[in-house]
């Protein structure tokens, strides 16, 4: 039940070593691009294996590897020494927190129009919004106290001594009722009620306004400045995958996420699959993909009136609207 919001953190080490991404040979007429995902296989990436399942990234000219995430995996450092050409950003706050230190890395897509980030509660505390919740403890991640805390004391007024820290277990949780959870929609819901055997009260942040985007395709500069039609090409392959992953066949890409990842079983896939449908996670056709200044405005916005970005900070340079997808 582990989550990949640690990598929020993990910024400092890009600007240690930055340098392009180092090519190697790839079968005649393809780019061979190096894809570091942001946490071990899952549903919640099933788009990107979807597409290297299917052959959408070869079939448009690249030789894709995708390489794992988890906890040893530090997806900034990746990029920063080369060792690979694309990673997933989790989150909006990892997106502005590298351009913040002026690092060379730009989100060229979000294929998550919505941050899945939900807070779990008891079903029989009289919680019917996230407004109710004041005054409660919560269990949040060390990284989610610099990340969606800001928003939801911005927004609710909720103070500091809520906080509880959360070790990436439920037993808390399911020990107190009067206890708030921070979660994924596509995973700690559905486990708690398997394990607890309760349904709990769950709460998107993004459908009470949280305006963060998700597992965003960053790229750096180098890459972009020398090669923009394979990040095109990479962004309109994994836009494909995305739509086929959930509106189409989904047995290739569960297939590579459960040989990747053995702990995966197929109803936890099912069920997240489900969920990023219900909850337009990543959206429907036409909009997988997509970031538009406005939204990132709105969350830059939130942002540096709690002062976590200064707010005369270029936000503008986390991100390029230049590679979004044409058409799905």
């Amino acid at each position: 039940m582990q989550r990949r919001a640690f990598v929020a953190l993990a910024v400092t080490a890009l600007l240690a070593a930055c340098s392009p991404a180092k090519q190697e040979a790839a079968p005649a007429g393809q780019t061979k691009l190096k894809l570091a995902t942001d946490w071990r296989a899952e549903a919640e990436l099933g788009g990107y294996y979807q597409a290297l399942a299917t052959g959408e990234y070869k079939k448009r000219g690249l030789d894709v590897t995708l390489i794992q995430g988890g906890p040893a995996v530090n997806v900034p450092q990746l990029l920063a020494t080369g060792a690979v050409d694309v990673g997933v950003g989790s989150n909006s706050f990892i997106v502005m927190n590298l351009a913040k230190e002026n690092a060379p890395v730009k989100a060229v897509a979000a294929f998550m129009q919505k941050d899945p980030q939900v807070l779990i509660a008891h079903p029989d505390q009289g919680i019917n919004g996230i407004a109710d919740m004041k005054g409660r403890p919560i269990l949040l991640s060390d990284a989610s106290i610099t990340a969606f805390w800001v928003w939801l004391k911005a927004k609710y007024q909720f103070t500091d001594d809520q906080v509880r820290k959360y070790n990436y277990s439920s037993a808390p949780f399911l020990a107190d009722k009067r206890v708030i959870q921070q979660g994924y929609a596509t995973s700690e819901p559905y486990l708690i009620e398997k394990e607890g055997k309760i349904k709990p009260a769950v709460f998107l942040l993004a459908d009470s306004g949280y305006p963060a985007y998700g597992s965003m395709a960053l790229v750096p500069d180098s890459l972009i400045a020398k090669n923009p039609a394979a990040v095109q090409a990479f962004v309109e392959a994994t836009a494909a995958g995305w739509k086929s992953y959930l509106y189409g066949d989904p047995k290739p890409g569960d297939a590579a996420i459960l040989k990747d990842n053995p702990e995966m079983t197929q109803d936890v896939l099912d069920q997240a699959r489900e969920k990023m449908r219900s909850y337009g996670i990543v959206g429907k056709d036409g909009e997988i993909g997509q970031m538009s200044d406005a939204r990132w405005a709105e969350f830059f916005k939130v942002a540096s009136e709690q002062g976590v970005y200064p707010k005369a900070m270029d936000f503008k340079k986390a991100y390029t609207l230049q590679f979004l997808p044409k058409g799905q």
